[in-house]
């Protein structure tokens, strides 16, 4: 165990740092930096790499991953409340990498050294929990990001089993799909995952360089991106996430960026570049994006979140990549 959690701080930063030296890609048309917050330290409002971020209402919620606590906040950065320690306990955690908020308002967290899944109210008590170590239904190897759907349906990316499992809301096994490897609904170690309203299930495939599409049945049906440091490109995709127009939204953890789409994957624009500076990023790891268009980014070795506005959207979309996709 302590391994595993050596394991995920010294790759945040190698590979945070070979993205340093990647050659700098030119922005097109960036959205306005707004705010940030945050700082390295264990008090209230501070970090130590912060994973994910989920969004209810004026209420941000962060996976504060080496404080192993999720931490709560006003859209504008005040700190509100916060929950859990080092632990296996009921509402304590090892290393939670993910977090998301279901249509209740439930949080549910990826505990992910704990190899399971928590369900707390919006104030953080805790409600309920499911998942062991292991590989057969339900139980998990790393389970590190989930999103919840409009009908309830909760999908979580199982790192090091290369797979996406989904339960109901209770916790029930109902499918999964996935499997180690570099082919059409296979992974190679997936992070984030997201869902739209017409019901898309989006997973960033880290390790392919990718973002793969499915149906929530776990059908696929669409994926973008290879190796590299151009537009459309990914060095380890990380966080992914739909605004309310269906683009879709990509951290690109090792080039220190993030990366916007269509919901079928043509290129729109990109923001960032490596540094600590307002709008620059060092190892972005979850992003969000709130019924306005606002952008939130949870940067990992920065320890911050920063917040950034809707940008226009370019006249034309220009396709860059490897764009796959399954016609029926």
């Amino acid at each position: 165990m302590h391994r595993a959690r050596a394991f995920f701080f010294v790759c945040a930063g190698l590979m945070c740092f070979a993205g340093a030296l990647r050659p700098a890609v030119a922005n097109a048309q960036p959205p306005s930096y707004l705010t940030q917050w945050g700082t390295y330290g264990t008090g209230p409002g501070q970090f130590r790499n912060p994973c994910s971020i989920a969004l209810s209402g004026d209420r941000v919620y962060v996976a504060d991953a080496g404080n192993h606590r999720i931490q709560v906040f006003t859209s504008s950065g005040v700190y509100l409340s916060q929950w859990g320690s080092l632990g296996e306990g009921p509402g304590m955690f090892d290393l939670p990498m993910g977090v998301a908020v279901g249509g209740g308002g439930d949080v549910y967290v990826a505990d992910s050294y704990n190899n399971r899944v928590q369900v707390f109210s919006n104030i953080g008590t805790y409600v309920t929990q499911w998942g062991t170590q292991g590989s057969g239904p339900g139980q998990f190897r790393t389970p590190y990001d989930l999103a919840v759907d409009g009908s309830g349906l909760v999908f979580v990316t199982d790192y090091y089993n290369n797979r996406v499992q989904v339960f109901s809301t209770s916790g029930t096994y109902l499918i999964q799909w996935g499997s180690f490897g570099t082919g059409d609904g296979q992974f190679r170690y997936p992070e984030g995952v997201a869902t739209s309203s017409d019901g898309r299930v989006y997973v960033a495939d880290s390790n392919n360089n990718r973002i793969q599409v499915f149906s929530t049945s776990g059908t696929y049906l669409a994926q973008w991106g290879a190796d590299g440091n151009r537009n459309g490109q990914f060095s380890w995709a990380y966080g992914v996430a739909v605004d309310g127009s269906g683009d879709v939204y990509v951290a690109d953890h090792g080039n220190n960026r993030i990366q916007v789409f269509t919901s079928d994957g043509a290129y729109l624009r990109q923001w960032g570049s490596y540094g600590s500076g307002p709008g620059q990023f060092y190892a972005p790891w979850g992003v969000a994006v709130d019924g306005n268009g606002t952008v939130f980014v949870a940067e990992n070795a920065n320890h911050r979140i920063q917040v950034f506005g809707s940008a226009p959207s370019p006249t034309t979309a220009t396709s860059w990549g490897r764009i796959k996709a399954l016609y029926r």
